[in-house]
């Protein structure tokens, strides 16, 4: 097929563009005229395409090429044009050149995205042996970019700047969260706009959350494989526009109007004193691998924005698990990556990122590297540095794995503080010495670089793995509904599941699983650190033992806000938990705990205690039958200064944890600095909130409980 013969047979150029700039990529709308520019440097021959209603389409060639970008402006655009770029050139895939002008690329910089992918192979860019060009045209299989220009009114809006010691994470879906969410209006169920309704602010300001991390927003598609099962990616970690708030979470449509809609969304966050996060996915791209579909990156610079093995047989090096790595020392990748953060800070007033498989993006040739162009581009940049930046501190490879590693102002998820509390709560697995550890802040993991406790993103659950219910309830992942024979997902849940695999109506089982929720989510939230919930944890949400629901737009993954088999009483210790929190900064401290007085003659700032009242010896720290810690944190005074450097005070604490089955006999130590104190928090029956309890008396810990005394 000659480029001649597919214009004539699809094109009609008619307007002549002017030559337009090459500053700013993507298109930029003005009344008179749309600037189109991309980054395609070794493109022969560039097009912008337009289409009208009917979907037919007008081709303009793009003839300015200046330092890689092709660009020109186009008179007379209006808002909410669809449109697209086509590109030429070599076509030698053994050296990553993949260009064919049949194929319609989305702007790596588009706002907004329109459509769907058909089912199909017209997106392929090469015939069935991979060798060739495939003639045929994709554009009625493929989404179209659209043109933006909004006008949002924020009326003030900010970004909110909560400090990270009194940040508390909620990881939600934006769709999972509201479908069935009867107190949020039909049509505005899984959308941006149920998202920011008052039923759901109210409800995370009730329960104490004070930022909500959204899992990918950033506009996705499904994989060819996951479609072929008649399955669509759920989670939405399959990225291919960076710009472009995810299309089929808006109410209101796909021209556009998800711009607005989500910018009303963070807005109304907002105004209720809630941050957002973003979940992004810059590390691979829904292209996946070398076989795939040509949707944007492949047919514009194919060569520089992947990264190769370096076998010379053009073979991608994939360490993410999606058949592609995004190579972030690539001018036009790194750039777009960075544009793309400012825009949904500055534009989109985002609070925040998480960043998946970070250790991917840290990455300078095949090695991870702390001080390369990613994170040492971010760490300068003048917008990003004062934005909170969450590392997923590992990748799919075997030298990923990087907790701990990241350099400040980043802070990161640790699973290490995960696992431990896993293990700690599963009858006869746990340790004590590592659970000290990690209630106090992981300070072998954050304190030699100077980072404080807050750089643990401290997490039990999170979106990928057993729920907290059915980490209590499976010991066995049941994946068989995702279609792939119960292969994919984790084996190692660390989970238990009290002599029952599965839901149960014996009532003993119930209560101990209940417990058992209240406990690890009481832990979370008292930990030294930044917790993060997920969603419905704290109500008891179950998957039906699905540890890897990615492809479950169902009931599965969807948030049920029917009462009847709701864990309330799960929900009202995490609300009480999380409450003590913000009410006592002695309990969200910014500095590692130092285990010495913090004023001649005071208490130490941190005691570990053992059942028989006295301080933890180094012999009882190996004690493999010690089921029982007590955790004293002195508030009397803290170790950090006020906001004008005043001293600041607050009550003690003292924080019982039995992992143990049996009931213990605790002796509350008689000491000089705390006489008298009351139960705030409780998973004990018997030990119910305003028991008062006396410095020098025993007091029995039933099997199984979180037992928190507060100074009085």
């Amino acid at each position: 097929m000659s480029l001649n013969t597919w214009r004539w047979q699809h094109h009609d150029e008619t307007t002549p563009l002017w030559p337009g700039f090459h500053q700013q990529l993507g298109a930029t709308w003005a009344p008179e005229a749309t600037n189109f520019a991309v980054w395609a440097p070794q493109a022969t021959a560039a097009w912008v395409c337009v289409f009208d209603e009917e979907g037919t389409e007008t081709s303009h060639r793009l003839t300015e090429h200046t330092l890689g970008v092709w660009h020109g402006k186009l008179p007379g655009v209006r808002v909410g044009q669809r449109y697209g770029f086509r590109t030429d050139g070599p076509w030698d895939p053994g050296h990553g050149l993949r260009f064919n002008p049949a194929k319609l690329l989305l702007d790596p910089y588009a706002r907004a995205i329109s459509g769907e992918v058909a089912p199909g192979d017209l997106a392929l860019p090469h015939t069935g042996d991979g060798r060739s060009r495939d003639p045929r045209d994709s554009a009625p299989a493929v989404p179209r970019s659209v043109v933006v220009h909004d006008e949002f009114d924020w009326e003030g809006d900010t970004r909110l700047r909560t400090r990270w010691r009194d940040t508390v994470i909620y990881e939600l879906h934006v769709k999972g969260f509201t479908q069935l969410h009867d107190r949020v209006p039909e049509e505005l169920r899984g959308t941006y706009a149920g998202l920011g309704s008052e039923a759901v602010t109210d409800y995370l300001n009730d329960l104490g959350v004070t930022a909500v991390e959204l899992l990918p927003v950033q506009h996705f598609l499904t994989e060819p494989s996951v479609a072929e099962r008649g399955m669509t990616n759920y989670w939405g970690y399959n990225t291919i526009g960076y710009l472009a708030p995810h299309a089929a979470y808006s109410s209101t449509g796909d021209r556009g109007q998800q711009v607005t809609e989500f910018k009303q969304m963070v807005k109304n966050f907002h105004r209720a004193g809630i941050e957002v996060f973003l979940d992004v996915v810059y590390n691979h791209t829904a292209e996946g691998g070398p076989t795939g579909p040509s949707y944007s990156f492949r047919g514009l610079d194919d060569a520089g924005f992947y990264k190769r093995s370096g076998t010379g047989d053009d073979a991608y090096w994939d360490v993410t698990g999606c058949g592609n790595t995004v190579d972030t020392t690539n001018p036009g990748a790194l750039r777009l990556i960075l544009d793309s953060l400012r825009y949904w800070v500055t534009e989109m007033h985002v609070d925040g990122f998480r960043f998946d498989l970070a250790s991917a993006l840290a990455r300078t040739g095949h090695d991870i590297d702390m001080h390369g162009a990613f994170l040492t581009t971010i760490g300068q940049d003048p917008v990003l540095r004062y934005v909170k930046l969450i590392a997923e501190p590992w990748d799919a490879s075997m030298d990923g794995y990087r907790v701990g590693s990241f350099p400040p102002p980043w802070v990161e998820w640790n699973d290490r503080y995960r696992d431990t509390m896993r293990d700690f709560w599963r009858p006869g697995a746990g340790s004590v010495r590592e659970a000290a550890s990690r209630l106090a802040g992981s300070s072998d993991l954050y304190a030699d670089d100077g980072r404080s406790p807050y750089a643990s993103v401290n997490f039990v659950t999170a979106h990928d793995g057993f729920t907290l219910r059915d980490w209590t309830t499976y010991e066995h992942k049941h994946n068989e509904a995702n279609g792939e024979d119960n292969r994919d997902g984790t084996d190692g849940n660390r989970s238990y599941n009290f002599g029952h695999e599965g839901e149960t109506d014996d009532p003993g089982v119930i209560a101990l699983r209940r417990r058992i929720a209240s406990n690890m989510i009481a832990t979370l939230c008292l930990s030294n650190g930044s917790p993060m919930i997920t969603a419905g944890d704290e109500r008891g949400r179950t998957q039906r033992g699905n540890n890897n629901a990615y492809v479950q737009d169902n009931e599965v993954s969807w948030l049920d806000w029917r009462p009847d088999d709701a864990w309330l009483d799960v929900y009202e210790v995490t609300k009480a938990a999380l409450r003590l929190r913000r009410e006592h900064p002695a309990l969200r401290q910014r500095h590692h705990f130092a285990g010495s007085p913090t004023i001649e003659g005071g208490p130490k700032d941190l005691a570990w205690l053992h059942p028989e009242g006295r301080e933890m010896s180094p012999l009882d720290w190996h004690d493999g039958t010690l089921e029982v810690i007590g955790m004293f944190v002195s508030g009397d005074p803290l170790r950090s200064p006020g906001p004008r450097g005043e001293q600041q005070r607050d009550a003690s604490f003292m924080l019982w944890f039995n992992s143990g089955e049996q009931p213990v006999e605790v002796a509350l130590p008689d000491n000089a600095w705390v006489r008298t104190g009351e139960v705030v928090l409780s998973t004990d029956p018997d030990l119910p909130h305003g028991t008062a309890v006396l410095a020098g008396e025993p007091l029995t810990l039933g099997g199984l409980t979180v037992v928190v005394l507060r100074q009085t």
